[in-house]
């Protein structure tokens, strides 16, 4: 069959990667991609905003299924769009979506249907008084998310007062997240290790796929600002079997059918974000698309045939069979931009990719082709991905870093310690 790939970041790399594999493809093409998925697929420049014209595009090339990475596209119609014109779509509908652009969707969905979760308040702009009263009178620390779309970054963690009442001056009058911020969530902190999980469902069948872990702080040891994510592992040892038995019937199931329950029936990954805590696994947060960089590890050990897994989805009858995990591990280190995630340059050469073993995966985030060279535009730059055969992520870490070593452009910035906290534990 024919594909169509909508993105153009790591993630969307590592479905390119993932569907090439399929035996089943005939052509993907990648609207509107990067340099480093052109071994994969043929890319294709055309805006992502103009719905008629990748419709038109669907039927001169024939294409059976539009796999739409980004969370932009789907919260915007994207899905719907192309549905409405006959044509298989894996990712959620605009109602569905809101699983994820509103934050305040999301919990009232747990609260309804006892999904465990944190507890929490909500205020929009015009209860800044309000909202400035209730933290006063809270225990910390405390989490202050914007409602909306954030690109990963609404989330702040307040250790104090002081703190909380910046987050909603950040939030309410300096609009650092736009309308995003029209409304804000504070909830209670969960103390815990995070986890991720990504459910594939047709809306009413699902399957997991491996778990992963990723880390969201720009520094070692979990400090500084809150990125779109510095790395990754899969699976993470904290997911037990007994963890994601229960995560599965009392989490995904629940919210799949809570979903179409409410008229939001949701096709593609349901994305969920959890938190192990002594009480037993909560959720953070759920998105409506495949995490990033989480993607990066979860799908290189993956076997079997992804693309009939994305497509059986899309179609309403979920192939359960069509991948399986390989008993491998993963890890995947971001190379970032300096600076990042406040301002940093752009347009710096890469050096040293051909310079990596055959087994290393680098999947391209923020670059460009510049005559012919490989040049940094974005904050997450690369994501440097190592896999074994067998469970041993101290072994994908040390070929993950041994690779870096091989890279290098101007303002190069990434974590040392990625994975550290399995391997250390486990």
């Amino acid at each position: 069959m024919n594909v169509l790939l909508i993105g153009s970041g790591g993630r969307e790399h590592a479905l390119a990667y993932k569907i090439h594999q399929s035996k089943s493809l005939d052509t993907l093409y990648i609207l509107p991609g990067n340099p480093g998925m052109k071994n994969l697929g043929i890319n294709i420049d055309m805006n992502v905003k103009d719905f008629s014209s990748i419709a038109q595009f669907c039927f001169d090339k024939k294409i059976e299924l539009v796999v739409i990475g980004p969370e932009q596209p789907l919260v915007d119609g994207m899905a719907d769009f192309l549905r409405e014109k006959g044509i298989n779509v894996f990712g959620p509908g605009k109602k569905a979506a809101d699983i994820e652009a509103q934050k305040s969707f999301a919990k009232y969905l747990m609260v309804k249907y006892n999904i465990p979760t944190s507890g929490y308040v909500e205020f929009k702009s015009t209860e800044q008084k309000e909202a400035l009263e209730y933290i006063r009178t809270q225990k910390y620390p405390l989490v202050i998310k914007a409602d909306g779309l954030a690109a990963g970054k609404g989330v702040l963690i307040c250790n104090s007062v002081h703190e909380a009442e910046n987050a909603i001056k950040q939030i309410f009058i300096d609009k650092v997240f736009g309308a995003s911020g029209d409304k804000l969530i504070i909830e209670e902190f969960m103390y815990g290790e995070e986890a991720s999980i990504f459910a594939i469902t047709d809306g009413k069948e699902f399957i997991c796929l491996p778990s992963a872990q990723d880390h969201k702080r720009i520094g070692n040891n979990d400090t500084g600002k809150n990125t779109g994510g510095m790395g990754a592992y899969s699976p993470a040892p904290v997911v037990t079997k007994e963890i994601l038995d229960w995560v599965e019937e009392k989490i995904i199931a629940t919210a799949i059918k809570g979903m179409e329950n409410e008229g939001r029936k949701f096709i593609g990954c349901l994305y969920c974000g959890l938190m192990i805590t002594s009480e037993g696994p909560k959720v953070v947060e759920f998105n409506c698309r495949f995490g990033d960089p989480e993607t990066q590890v979860v799908l290189p050990i993956l076997d079997g045939d992804f693309l009939q897994l994305l497509y059986s989805a899309s179609a309403g009858a979920l192939d359960k069979n069509a991948v399986k995990y390989s008993n491998g591990s993963a890890v995947c280190v971001v190379a970032a931009s300096k600076g990042y995630p406040d301002a940093f340059n752009k347009g710096f050469e890469i050096h040293g990719l051909n310079d990596v073993e055959n087994d290393i995966l680098i999947f391209q985030a923020g670059t460009k082709a510049l005559d012919d060279k490989i040049v940094t535009n974005g904050g997450r730059v690369l994501g440097i991905t190592a896999i074994t055969e067998k469970m041993d992520l101290q072994l994908a870490k040390q070929k993950a870093y041994e690779a870096l070593d091989k890279i290098h452009f101007d303002g190069i910035y990434f974590r040392q310690d990625i994975a550290d906290r399995a391997i250390l534990k486990h």
